[in-house]
């Protein structure tokens, strides 16, 4: 772990949100990326994800994730992101942080 050290203040920036999977599309010509349409809340967004070679349309589908609400919106694989999940990698194996239980989209994770 050789990252830079943040405040407490610069943690209290980030807006962590729980997101659930409405729908998981491949993007044409991207063979690692997925289109996702979130729900956050009562808000729709869409985020790409570099997710295609370790998870499934259908293992994405209905999944409740953590995401970075506050994030600004980027571009990739031309679509625009409005966000990002958050996901552990290790020795090329990628986990999504998800919930272990049922909990409304767009809670705040604190």
């Amino acid at each position: 772990m050789d990252k830079e050290k943040i405040s407490f203040d610069d943690f209290l920036k980030l807006d962590l949100r729980t997101a659930k999977i409405i729908e998981v599309q491949n993007i044409e010509g991207k063979d690692k990326l997925y289109k996702l349409t979130i729900e956050v809340g009562k808000e729709k967004r869409t985020l790409v994800a570099g997710l295609r070679e370790y998870y499934s349309p259908e293992e994405l589908q209905g999944k409740t994730l953590i995401i970075v609400a506050n994030l600004e919106p980027k571009k990739l694989g031309g679509i625009l992101s409005e966000g990002m999940l958050l996901a552990a990698e290790e020795n090329g194996k990628v986990v999504l942080l998800t919930t272990d239980k049922e909990i409304p989209s767009g809670s705040k994770i604190s």
